[in-house]
């Protein structure tokens, strides 16, 4: 992805839609963080850093790649996900209410005609990255948002179709009833 990224207003907008979730027990357990160019050359350097002190084998080509990836896009997102474990809301719903976020936060952005790009990959999982990022281990980097203009258009890849997961159900318990044939 390259430039124009969301100015400030329309990220503005962006982030106000991917706020605009299910959240029951007003927790609010997810944060974002946004990183400019500056922040994601900072960024890359802990990648390569961290990548190669774990990977003492690897080529320079490689912690490379590790210093380049958050710079894929003008703007990129780190939403996380702090769970209250104990809480009478599901942790599950925790989590899912920032999955939301994170699919709302695409949403907007192609309707603003922006490209966006959801990925987690090793980062994510990484105690190390979380603390630079100034967070705790237990917290769940729930993925990198990249935004910007796509520099091509993204070629369509496999689907599951819908009458490979949606059936419908007629009240008799475990069965599934006849799926829903895509048109």
């Amino acid at each position: 992805m390259g430039e124009p990224g969301p100015g400030e207003a329309e990220l503005r907008t962006i982030l106000e839609a991917g706020l605009r979730v299910p959240d029951h027990g007003k927790l609010a357990p997810w944060r974002i963080q946004i990183l400019d160019d500056q922040a994601q050359a900072k960024l890359g350097e802990i990648f390569a850093e961290v990548f190669a002190h774990q990977n003492p084998d690897a080529t320079q080509d490689e912690v490379a790649v590790e210093r380049e990836r958050p710079t894929r896009a003008p703007v990129l997102l780190v939403v996380t996900s702090r769970i209250q474990h104990g809480h009478e809301t599901p942790e599950v719903e925790q989590m899912l209410s920032g999955g939301a976020v994170c699919q709302n936060i695409l949403v907007a952005a192609h309707a603003l005609g922006y490209a966006g790009q959801w990925l987690s990959e090793w980062p994510a999982f990484d105690d190390e990255i979380k603390r630079a990022l100034g967070h705790d281990p237990t917290d769940e980097i729930l993925g990198f948002i990249f935004l910007g203009t796509a520099a091509t258009p993204p070629a369509e890849r496999r689907r599951v179709g819908l009458g490979d997961v949606v059936h419908e159900w007629d009240g008799h318990a475990g069965e599934l009833g006849p799926s829903l044939a895509a048109d």
